[in-house]
């Protein structure tokens, strides 16, 4: 059942908490919600006490000041949630945006975490990554129906997403967006354009994420990635598996940005993590 914690600054979070064992707390992409992590909660239920959270403007979460938008402000929602239960620690599965509130609460809040499993995400994040998330951020579907949505998935993501079965695509389109009044809608606040679109001026530098990656050292790491990535390199994640070469790591064909955590070879990730942890 979903509930809510309230922010710092009043702003009501969505949140869902179900199964009990090592708290795995699953973290989303940047325009994505819980939802994404239904094969989690599917698989994990009976072995870890699975919580799920929208960020600010996402999903069933208010909508605030875009400017408030940005992965700090995020890992303080973090962290009032993981106080609004009483954790004293989560094990961390964040996908994409998720995995870098991950890296924030390396310094944020570092005795909070337990472990931390990125999907599909390190410190350095490919521009052609960052261009297409551009193209459509904040922009009305294109199209009318879930179905006709489902049945234009495996045309536009071919050479990335291959041997999806029709269910999971189903299950995709719907999770992105909703059918209402006879057309679809975005499950986001379409300002998160505003707090992007800074990134991507001239003057803008790209804070050196590493030193957070490095400041997760001694805490169990997985890392997911899609051989198809266009936002982690094999590079990136060659890097990340050198710094910690005890990291669990699987590299997934068929598969590009991101992984939907149905794969056997994300489950035997999250499942050496949550070992280590529990």
């Amino acid at each position: 059942m979903m509930e809510f914690v309230t922010a710092q600054d009043g702003l009501r979070l969505a949140y869902d908490d179900q199964g009990s064992g090592v708290p795995l707390l699953c973290l989303p992409g940047l325009t994505r919600n819980m939802g994404d992590f239904e094969p989690v909660l599917d698989h994990y239920v009976s072995r870890a006490r699975v919580i799920r959270m929208n960020f600010r403007g996402r999903g069933a979460s208010d909508h605030g000041d875009p400017s408030t938008y940005n992965p700090p402000q995020e890992a303080r929602d973090v962290l009032a949630l993981l106080d609004h239960l009483g954790l004293e620690q989560a094990c961390v599965l964040g996908t994409s945006r998720g995995g870098l509130v991950a890296l924030m609460l390396a310094v944020m809040g570092r005795t909070r975490l337990s472990g931390v499993i990125f999907n599909d995400i390190g410190p350095d994040i490919m521009a052609e990554g960052l261009a297409d998330i551009m193209e459509y951020i904040g922009q009305p579907p294109a199209f009318a129906s879930l179905a006709e949505a489902t049945a234009a998935m495996p045309r536009a993501y071919d050479g990335i997403f291959m041997n999806v079965p029709a269910a999971t695509w189903a299950d995709f389109t719907r999770r992105i967006w909703r059918e209402e009044g006879g057309a679809l809608h975005l499950r986001y606040d379409p300002r998160l354009r505003e707090a992007v679109a800074p990134a991507f001026a001239p003057d803008f530098v790209t804070p050196d994420l590493w030193p957070l990656f490095d400041a997760l050292s001694g805490l169990p790491l997985g890392l997911i990635r899609g051989a198809q990535s266009n936002i982690l390199s094999a590079q990136t994640a060659a890097e990340m598996c050198d710094r910690r070469p005890d990291m669990a790591f699987a590299e997934l064909e068929d598969r590009g940005h991101v992984p939907f955590l149905d794969e056997p070879g994300a489950q035997g990730v999250i499942d050496r993590v949550l070992g280590q942890v529990g």
